[in-house]
């Protein structure tokens, strides 16, 4: 594919969307980079405003019930809505930060074998400060491109790639069988996983930036990494050998220090907490196997999986 001559097709998931969204779909009608089609999979009908319809021709919506997603699955139906060059993932909740993220996102997959590209993410103004922490370590200032050798160096992070915001080589994705039909979570880093051990390459663009993140209560915390946790025990083919729980150490330490350089220690004492429910949720999540059906759906924070 020639430098932005890409047919560029950005797909969102969309649940009781609201201003938030209104904002996103304005910032994308404003990109400097042409934008084919943007399919919306929106879960609930009723939840729908026709009106964000008016004057979008390019707005493909498609409604299914609250029973009907799945992280995977949804994603991969609204794929096959796709035809262009480029595959766009988007959450209802990032937000672009410029005129020209898409433009800088999908750039890098001019380079040899880059099948996947990553926005980076930057935490609202209104978000905690360990939260715009965690998202400066996740999501550093500098770009990158990650391949199979890098696995000893960056672990679990390798494979790492976000829907909140990615793009992705429609034609390789296609070649590598797309999103699994069927994930509570990680779908993304699943299919990035593919990418890198079939021997492409995923980069991360940060000169392409959203706003995007979340101040999680502790049981909020809790559930996603029960969740996260089912999604590794449930594809040891991508995770056995790329364990998180260093990577989860290394950034509960960095906040730590960034905590005192910040002048607020007492802060220490919401951090521990939090991570120590992120810790409880991820581990039972990893041996889910061995809870009562009772306990798994009070953990989780996906409970239509389950059924």
């Amino acid at each position: 594919m020639e430098e932005m001559r890409f047919q560029v097709d950005v797909l969102i998931p969309t649940y009781k969307p609201g201003r938030q969204f209104k904002k996103l779909l304005e910032r994308l009608d404003g990109q400097s980079y042409p934008i084919r089609r943007v399919i919306i999979m929106n879960t609930e009908e009723r939840f729908w405003d026709p009106g964000w319809e008016e004057g979008r021709p390019t707005l493909q919506v498609h409604h299914i019930s609250k029973a009907e997603f799945d992280h995977g699955g949804t994603r991969r139906l609204g794929a096959t809505y796709a035809e262009g060059d480029v595959l766009v993932c988007m959450t209802q909740d990032a937000l672009p930060r410029s005129r020209d993220m898409i433009e800088n996102l999908i750039r890098p997959l001019t380079q040899p074998k880059v099948a996947a590209s990553y926005a980076r993410q930057l935490a609202a103004g209104n978000a905690h400060c360990i939260e715009a922490f965690t998202r400066s370590f996740n999501y550093p200032a500098e770009s990158a491109v990650k391949t199979k050798a890098d696995l000893e160096r960056l672990g679990i992070k390798t494979y790492f790639c976000s829907n909140v915001c990615a793009a992705y080589d429609r034609e390789i994705y296609q070649r590598q069988g797309g999103f699994i039909p069927r994930a509570i979570f990680n779908e993304d880093m699943i299919y990035g996983a593919g990418l890198i051990q079939a021997g492409y390459k995923i980069a991360y663009a940060a000169d392409a930036q959203v706003t995007h993140s979340h101040n999680y209560s502790c049981m909020d915390q809790f559930h996603r990494n029960f969740d996260l946790g089912v999604s590794q025990a449930e594809h040891p083919e991508v995770f056995a050998d790329v364990p998180a729980e260093k990577e989860g150490a290394a950034l509960v330490f960095q906040t730590a220090r960034y905590l005192f350089r910040l002048g607020k220690p007492w802060l220490l004492a919401r951090l521990f907490m939090q991570s120590g429910f992120k810790y409880m949720g991820y581990q039972l999540g990893k041996h889910y196997r061995w809870l009562p059906e009772k306990w798994i759906r009070a953990c989780t924070m996906s409970p239509s999986y389950w059924r």
